[in-house]
């Protein structure tokens, strides 16, 4: 290293995410990937290799080993607070990756149907959300991503209200506050279901509280501002008024945790609210849950 490295950040961190492995396996830990032959399967790394690589991680104080089985001895790999500081910079990386490489350049908050978002997003069906994932609620405190109490939650994720996205505007960046106005007034209905509902966007808390009450919001929003939730379902944002965004789309997820539908891009909001409400009032027949 050359010595002017010693005071740069940025070298400093290419330390600790400059190999190409330390990034694919703070990736998949973010994904709640966090048991060695979890890892070693979803990676399709060598024993050795993984473990040289977790070993680095845990001695940079990015990871941490956590003890869960005494005979034979196994430990989960998970975040450290310094690791999770790390999750704004891999969805950074991963949008732009979206942006300039797996897309032509274009700022959109949408998709198109042959987009690599748009695989990844529908391949969510099927898999189950990581255990442990709660975001901060509007009065501070950190919450369930699901509802505990519910049969299936619809989780929504839009880039955000009240928000001046300047001109040109970002296609697919507005609707928001539409959005979450005819999720309230269908909240009766998705509660009669057997539904919870929560919007996720990556406001921050006092925001989101505000235009909840401004709004008479019944259904919980919740804040991603540190990027827990994309990070962990790697799901499509984009820049827009200085920040990190979702785009706007549609999971039903059922008391399992498995996700049953996906709905992206969500283009006719009306149609997508009123879809949402039928296929999680199916999850919830089909499971005879209530």
């Amino acid at each position: 290293m050359h010595n002017a490295d010693e005071t740069c950040g940025i070298a400093q961190a290419a330390l600790v995410l400059g190999d190409w492995w330390n990034v694919l396996v703070l990736r998949e830990v973010a994904r709640g990937h966090v048991r060695f032959d979890a890892l070693a399967a979803e990676l399709g790394l060598s024993r050795k290799v993984l473990t040289e690589r977790l070993g680095r991680l845990v001695a940079q104080g990015v990871l941490r080993r956590s003890l869960y089985q005494r005979r034979p001895v196994r430990y989960e790999y998970v975040l450290t607070d310094a690791g999770a500081a790390l999750l704004p910079l891999l969805v950074a990386m991963q949008d732009w990756g979206d942006r300039w490489v797996l897309g032509d350049g274009s700022l959109t908050g949408t998709t198109e149907a042959d987009s690599a978002e748009h695989a990844r997003v529908h391949a969510l069906t099927g898999t189950r959300v990581p255990d442990g994932l709660d975001l901060t609620g509007p009065g501070g405190a950190d919450l369930p991503l699901l509802s505990p109490d519910a049969a299936a939650t619809v989780l929504f994720t839009y880039p955000g209200t009240g928000i001046e996205w300047g001109e040109p505007p970002i296609p697919g960046a507005v609707g928001c506050t539409l959005e979450n106005r005819l999720f309230r007034d269908a909240w009766t209905d998705f509660r009669a279901a057997g539904v919870d509902v929560r919007g996720i966007s990556t406001q921050l808390p006092h925001e989101q509280a505000e235009f909840a009450r401004a709004e008479q919001v019944p259904h919980l929003l919740l804040s991603d501002a540190a990027h827990q939730l994309a990070a962990a379902l790697r799901l499509p944002t984009f820049r827009g008024a200085g920040r990190l965004r979702h785009k706007r789309l549609i999971l039903v997820v059922d008391a399992e945790r498995t996700v049953r539908h996906t709905l992206f891009p969500v283009v006719d909001i009306p149609h997508a609210v009123d879809e949402s409400l039928r296929l999680a009032a199916g999850c919830v027949e089909a499971t005879g849950i209530r």
